[in-house]
């Protein structure tokens, strides 16, 4: 009859257990000195050695020609334990033998000397599943068992344990174990079994196993059955690893803001019965893998998946902050906890998706710092654009807002003065090959020196960034802080932020504002740059021009629709 590996291959003695040194050389040590106590607590997660070490200590205890601390396996009392003809070692799985009686059972059985070895052990599995009643009818017995008996207690969740049950035992505290000891273990056995195993499926099936030995031998097992070399891609298609496009999927929308992508998605794997908690388990796993690289990108052994995988990761791992990839972990656990309680999953589930594809929706303050730290990666490496935050793929825009009255985007461009040649009024032509004045021509351009000392300052700039803010926050940022100077045919601006002149140097950027301006000011004018240095220049050569008192006073008469007489003229 077929045994499974990990039951094949189980330690018989403590040198053979890997990974646990520090507990086997004492327990070790402890036998050969026959210094052992009357109760020992093992812990640890699953799969790294407890019941092993536990049924070890039993047949060492009571093995007739120890070997350093090991038991012998030949002797009589060895093989009895192995084979379970011997009665007086008692395994017990505590999560069906919890209650009070089994434990008054237990004692009662206390009181008999053992039959054919020395010391009666009673190895309790699981102990932390005992009730209230029952630790506290084990406890005496512990504390002061007869001579002849000892206790070895198991536990996976060692915080449930009373502290007076922790206080009348010795504690081993079993690590994960590493995947290189796992790898080198999984090589040894597959030797052994004839099984062709390649140093990356060992790998790989190391760190699916996550610290546990029995788990990688279960998944050796597995992939042994598919009857070919045992390599990584053998190993991600035995493990689960393989088949995850669809996770890659929506983390490449949740990425790229497309909410309708992600929708669809989502929408073929609810039609093809994908469990909705399960589907976002592995995304937060996912993003648990690029919040890695992101923060030790040289640590790939705590990425759970093969070189080909980690390369995709680091790929999407590039376009998103730090911020952004904890920012989607925090949404996606609270999507998991609704959808533990919500009746409806589908509904959560898009819900969240959306909420990912759409980071302007939420208020809190990871969302915003995640918004930010997008930001300053955009502005850092120069390649930004307006954000449309409308879900896309959508007939129409979210109304996030109330519905804005004229827009600027809907406005047309202010109507520019044609040109003409010179006092003729006809329309001057462009020449062949002369090129329309550009943005950073406007604004190379000198100050118009019948300008300068026109220029008033502008006191209803608030207005028009308030304009800009709604088409794109970004550019109104920038603009905050700044002072507005307008004249008969320009608005200038003196900006507070230096990032400012390098923003409008954009056509699409120096339409947005001017527009706006256009709205508020009510008269289409030219964008300029304020330069305080020349507009004083050129307001004293205006002021140094002489004077013409007469003239002026003639000037203001007729504009008064006074009646001048010149010298001379008759009446």
């Amino acid at each position: 009859m077929y045994r499974v590996l990990y039951r094949k291959w189980r330690p018989q003695v403590f040198s053979d257990v890997v990974g646990q040194e520090h507990i086997t050389k004492t327990l070790m040590g402890a036998v050969e000195s026959g210094r052992v106590s009357h109760a020992y607590l093992f812990t640890g997660t699953r799969g790294t050695g407890k019941t092993t070490c536990a049924k070890i200590l039993a047949k060492a205890v009571n093995c007739e020609r120890p070997v350093n601390g090991n038991p012998c396996n030949e002797c009589p009392s060895c093989k009895g334990i192995d084979n379970g003809s011997i009665v007086d070692v008692v395994e017990i799985d505590a999560a069906s033998n919890n209650g009070v009686e089994n434990i008054r059972d237990l004692r009662e059985e206390t009181n008999y000397t053992p039959s054919s070895v020395k010391y009666r052990v009673y190895i309790i599995d699981e102990v932390h599943m005992l009730s209230a009643g029952a630790f506290n009818a084990l406890l005496k017995t512990l504390e002061e068992p007869p001579e002849y008996v000892k206790f070895i207690l198991a536990t996976t969740e060692v915080h449930k344990l009373p502290s007076t049950i922790l206080s009348r035992c010795q504690r081993f505290d079993f690590k994960r174990i590493s995947a290189q000891d796992i790898a080198n273990r999984l090589k040894y056995v597959a030797e052994k079994e004839n099984i062709e195993l390649t140093d990356s499926g060992a790998a790989l099936i190391a760190k699916v196993a996550d610290g546990a030995m029995r788990d990688a031998l279960s998944l050796l097992d597995r992939c042994a059955s598919y009857g070919k070399v045992i390599d990584e891609e053998v190993a991600c298609d035995a493990t689960g690893l393989a088949g995850k496009q669809h996770i890659y999927s929506l983390a490449e929308a949740v990425t790229a803001g497309d909410c309708r992508a992600a929708l669809n998605i989502l929408n073929e794997l609810y039609e093809n019965s994908c469990d909705m908690e399960r589907l976002f388990s592995e995304l937060i796993s996912h993003f648990r893998n690029m919040m890695i690289i992101l923060t030790a990108p040289e640590c790939k052994e705590l990425i759970l998946a093969s070189e080909t995988e980690i390369e995709r990761i680091k790929l999407q791992a590039q376009k998103l902050t730090l911020a952004k990839t904890l920012s989607c972990m925090d949404i996606l656990n609270d999507a998991v906890l609704e959808l533990k309680k919500g009746s409806n999953k589908r509904t959560c589930a898009e819900m969240a998706l959306i909420r990912l594809a759409s980071p302007q929706l939420d208020t809190d303050i990871s969302s915003l710092l995640a918004r930010i730290s997008e930001l300053e990666k955009k502005v850092a490496s120069g390649n930004f654009t307006a954000v449309n935050y409308s879900v896309e793929g959508a007939e129409k825009p979210l109304e996030l807002e109330e519905k804005r009255e004229n827009p600027i985007s809907d406005r047309p461009a202010p109507k520019q003065p044609e040109k003409t040649d010179g006092g003729s009024g006809k329309k001057a032509e462009d020449k062949p090959g002369e090129k329309s004045e550009s943005v950073s021509q406007v604004f190379e351009k000198p100050i118009d020196a019948e300008e300068a000392p026109n220029i008033a300052k502008f006191n209803k700039l608030s207005d028009i960034i308030e304009l800009v803010s709604k088409s794109d926050p970004m550019i109104s940022s920038f603009l905050n802080g700044a002072s507005g100077f307008l004249s008969e045919h320009s608005f200038y601006i003196k900006p507070a932020n230096e990032m400012l002149e390098k923003f409008l140097n954009k056509q699409e950027h120096y339409n947005l504002i001017q527009d706006a301006v256009l709205s508020v000011v009510g008269r289409p004018v030219k964008l300029r740059l304020y330069n305080e240095t020349d507009i004083n220049r050129e307001s004293a050569k205006t002021e140094s021009k002489p004077s013409d008192p007469i003239g002026d006073l003639i000037n203001r008469a007729k504009e008064l629709d006074i009646e001048i007489i010149e010298k001379g003229a008759k009446k």
